[in-house]
């Protein structure tokens, strides 16, 4: 019994911990098709990480919105001012005007393991009543979205239920330290929601705190990890580096001459395991600088020379 009470006692120190820095926000935009005008409203969480009311949530929460609200767990209600946000990663601050407020410190993500339980917190389907909690377990880590047209950074994968309203919600381990903000789920699969790491969250609240927006470079990829499973899933021989699963049209990618099958191994003189050193080689870098990039294709060397370009805040490749 001794293991399950240490488990329950973790669950409730871990919620008593974060559950004053989850606050619920509201955004409404207006529509305007052929016929009228119509609002449009959505809804998710937020995560106080500032005493002076900064807010992280999802940027699919607040983008296009005219207006935001943001309710806190004592009912109160305030304007949200929105700092600024990065659709590629999913992330947004929102400003309240209201100081001495309770909040979270954002954790080491990089520390998290497969098959650690953790907590999923949110305004699940806006219900009253305070932040909803669910349990689950981190099922893989360094996923990118299954439908993503460009590289989103590795997502914590977790079967704790993420139900609308959740967005921009704290995932946290049992000590109560946020390691990820979940930003969605796929509906027709069982157990299956993502969340944000919270060393990408930090990072990116940095520069949008600074910048107002992330500056990035763009490649125009979109790939996947390689590893001895997915080597021989797809009858390639490297099992390190990035398959190239998608180039988008009149990216720096497609004018490099790189195709579909190409395997990344290397930027300039750093090899390229995975994603994950892809994108740290690639924000080493800044929009219009060229770099060199070996790919492998059909088993042979290749070196392209791509110029990055910027990524814009409201680009998403289409649809080819």
């Amino acid at each position: 019994m001794e293991p399950n009470k240490s488990i329950q006692d973790g669950i409730f120190s871990a919620v008593e911990r974060i559950r004053d820095a989850v606050v619920s926000v509201d955004s409404s935009r207006i529509n305007y098709n052929g016929y009228g005008v119509a609002p449009v409203k959505g809804s998710g969480s937020g995560i106080i990480v500032s005493s002076s009311g900064y807010i992280v949530t999802n940027n699919h929460v607040i983008q296009d919105s005219e207006n935001v609200m943001v309710r806190t767990p004592d009912g109160q209600e305030y304007d949200g001012y929105v700092i600024g946000g990065d659709s590629a990663t999913d992330i947004a601050v929102v400003k309240i005007e209201k100081n001495g407020l309770k909040y979270a410190e954002l954790g080491d993500s990089d520390s998290s393991r497969v098959g650690q339980i953790v907590l999923a917190v949110g305004n699940a389907l806006g219900l009253p009543g305070g932040p909803t909690v669910s349990m689950g377990v981190i099922g893989a880590i360094g996923r990118p979205m299954p439908w993503a047209d460009f590289i989103f950074e590795g997502l914590i994968q977790t079967d704790a239920a993420i139900n609308p309203g959740n967005s921009g919600g704290p995932l946290v381990d049992l000590y109560g330290n946020v390691i990820g903000i979940n930003t969605a789920m796929i509906p027709f699969a069982q157990g299956m929601g993502f969340s944000i790491p919270s060393n990408t969250v930090k990072r990116v609240m940095k520069e949008v705190l600074e910048h107002g927006r992330i500056i990035r470079p763009y490649l125009g990829i979109s790939g996947i990890s390689l590893n001895k499973d997915v080597s021989r899933q797809f009858g390639i021989r490297p099992t390190e580096g990035v398959l190239i699963v998608r180039v988008s049209r009149n990216s720096p990618a497609h004018y490099a001459g790189m195709q579909r099958g190409d395997v990344i191994t290397s930027i300039g003189e750093t090899s390229v395991k995975g994603i994950k050193d892809l994108l740290e080689q690639l924000s080493k870098h800044r929009p219009e600088e060229t770099v060199r990039i070996t790919i492998l294709r059909g088993g042979k060397p290749f070196e392209a020379r791509a110029r990055l370009s910027v990524i814009e805040p409201d680009l998403f490749p289409v649809n080819e």
